[in-house]
């Protein structure tokens, strides 16, 4: 009860109106259920933002089919591929798969794809409480509206700071051109970058301008069709509702905001957090959050919600979606006007807001006061053979066409450099001019880290071939770890200030432009994990490094997670 009554404490003082606090009460638990799943994974022309393009769909949704379970529950996913020249793989992200790293989904790591016509079967205890998501792990296929939400609810009668009613929000932003298209133009020499989104899309749904391609009403895109109205939120005056959103772009950074309301940030990542008021909601690719939006505002109208792109020059409209105060019609002649949301330039306040999220005492556990080991990771994009890439440490890591802890467990030979990938950098690099990085290299190597230790990462950026430094979001597979802190500059460990009292616990985190973020993680899940940034063309272009510990622990691959590269010699007849 102490723990409750310092976060009602907290909220007091936060003038957070209309807060209702799930009293602990001394119940049973609900036995813990089994979801059996059964996804067909097609292609299907979809109008997402009324321009007709081949999506990927699981059972014909785009985005997929949402995920609700309750803490302890097993999720069983049978994944079939109908897609007839791709393979498939889906990651669970977030969930952190403890003793379960054969079912993170993650190509090339610890599975082969499923092929075209043939299936995989996912299965995984949801053990954190919280807001999460799914999607594709293979290639840039995610970019094609492979992705979903999972919501995980704490076990009955067990202690919560906060109870509400959840509305769903997804964000993503939606290029016209195919993932392959992409590829190609990545990988071209010379470099051709993908530009842009087309649309910022809320729950799937955003609106382009027809009258751009010289029609208004044609087959190839049509403003008419009802699959890119405005997504409606409905709600009903003066109440409280928990908002679960959750970032799936490709590219873009956001901020969300809804017209006339304030937000209070009480959730990322599935981790309490201290609660703050916020007009607007900085989001980046990979994260989500839970804000609580009372609904005390005027109600006999509707109003506006919508996303902006931030740490980028925009070239993409705004997306956008209306709050529905029930019982108010919808009039499409008379829409409720959108937020235009913040500068995108405005680092600073980006950075501000990340600063402010701190882990709720009680719930958060406190981080260890040292590490047994630090690596240094410096950002950079390079020249290696004539084609531009993405590096950490001057190295841009490629994937094996054998998964890592496959060969790992199998003793197969030869399927990635040996060779122990960098630690540190140079620290007289200069963050500050356009990068000639004649040294770098490409490589499949990984970092050997000790089993149950405190491991920190520095990751620390710079200006970037194109003559700016870019946000990075970066996620970490099969771990939380804690956010020590955020600087500008180049991190110098005797005058940065780090947060060891009450730092939050997140599975993705910005690192700013011409800056450092500082993490703080245990290695106590064995296997083989990614830690990348999660921005689709970075990644492709080998924004990525590996990290294993324990693996020795693991169990024998199953059959399933094995059919690629030299595993085919492996599999029993």
């Amino acid at each position: 009860m102490a723990r409750l009554s310092h976060s009602i404490a907290i909220l007091t003082k936060l003038q957070v109106s209309c807060i209702f606090v799930l009293l602990t009460t001394v119940m049973p638990n609900v036995e813990a259920r089994t979801h059996n799943l059964t996804w067909k994974v097609t292609y299907e022309y979809k109008y997402l933002d009324c321009f007709k393009k081949l999506a990927i769909a699981i059972n014909g949704q785009t985005p997929g089919p949402h995920i609700n379970a309750t803490r302890g529950d097993t999720i069983i996913v049978t994944v079939l591929n109908n897609l007839l020249m791709e393979n498939v793989a889906i990651h669970w992200h977030g969930i952190r798969q403890l003793g379960n790293g054969w079912n993170d989904g993650t190509d090339s790591v610890n599975q082969c794809a499923a092929m075209p016509g043939g299936y995989f079967t996912y299965q995984f205890v949801v053990d954190q409480a919280g807001t999460f998501m799914y999607h594709s792990h293979y290639g840039m296929q995610k970019s094609s509206g492979l992705y979903g939400l999972i919501t995980v609810n704490p076990l009955l009668g067990e202690e919560t700071p906060y109870h509400y009613e959840d509305r769903e929000i997804v964000l993503s932003d939606w290029y016209h051109d195919s993932a392959y298209e992409h590829a190609v133009k990545l990988s071209s020499k010379p470099y051709v970058w993908i530009g842009e989104p087309q649309s910022l899309l809320i729950n799937g749904r955003g609106r382009y301008q027809c009258e751009l391609l010289g029609v208004s009403n044609h087959d190839q895109c049509n403003g008419s069709r009802t699959e890119c109205t405005p997504d409606v939120v409905k709600v009903k005056p003066k109440q409280t509702y928990r908002f679960r959103i959750a970032s799936l772009t490709s590219l873009s950074a956001l901020s969300f905001q809804i017209e006339g309301h304030k937000m209070t940030v009480v959730e990322t990542d599935g981790v309490h957090v201290v609660p703050f008021v916020t007009d607007n909601l900085y989001i980046y690719s990979g994260e989500t959050y839970s804000v609580l939006v009372t609904t005390d505002q005027n109600h006999s109208r509707n109003y506006g919600i919508s996303i902006n792109v931030i740490a980028r020059k925009p070239e993409t409209p705004n997306g956008f979606a209306i709050l529905n105060y029930e019982p108010n019609p919808l009039d499409a002649q008379h829409l409720p006007q959108p937020p235009p949301g913040p500068l995108w330039n405005d680092t600073d306040s980006q950075r501000n807001q990340s600063l402010a999220i701190k882990g709720l005492r009680g719930y958060v556990p406190a981080p260890p006061k040292t590490a047994d080991k630090v690596l240094h990771l410096l950002n950079t994009q390079n020249i290696v053979n004539g084609f531009k890439v993405w590096a950490i440490n001057n190295v841009s890591h490629a994937l094996p066409d054998t998964p890592y802890l496959v060969a790992l467990k199998l003793n197969i030979t030869d399927v990635f450099d040996p060779t122990p990938a960098p630690e540190d950098y140079d620290h007289s690099y200069n963050i500050y001019k356009i990068p000639e990085n004649t040294n770098a290299t490409t490589s499949t190597s990984i970092y050997r880290l000790p089993f149950n230790k405190t491991v920190d990462i520095i990751l620390q950026n710079a200006k970037s071939m194109g003559g700016d430094s870019e946000t990075h979001p970066w996620h970490l597979h099969g771990h939380n770890f804690w956010v020590l802190g955020f600087g500008k500059d180049k991190f110098n460990p005797s005058t940065a200030s780090l947060n060891l009292e009450n730092p939050i616990m997140k599975n993705t985190v910005p690192l700013f432009p011409y800056g450092w973020t500082a993490l703080r993680f245990r290695t106590d899940n064995p296997g083989i994990w990614l830690f990348h940034c999660h921005i689709e063309a970075h990644f492709y272009l080998g924004m990525l490094v590996l990290f294993e510990s324990g693996s020795d622990m693991v169990t024998k691959p199953p059959q399933q997670n094995m059919g690629c590269g030299k595993t085919k010699n492996y599999i029993n007849p």
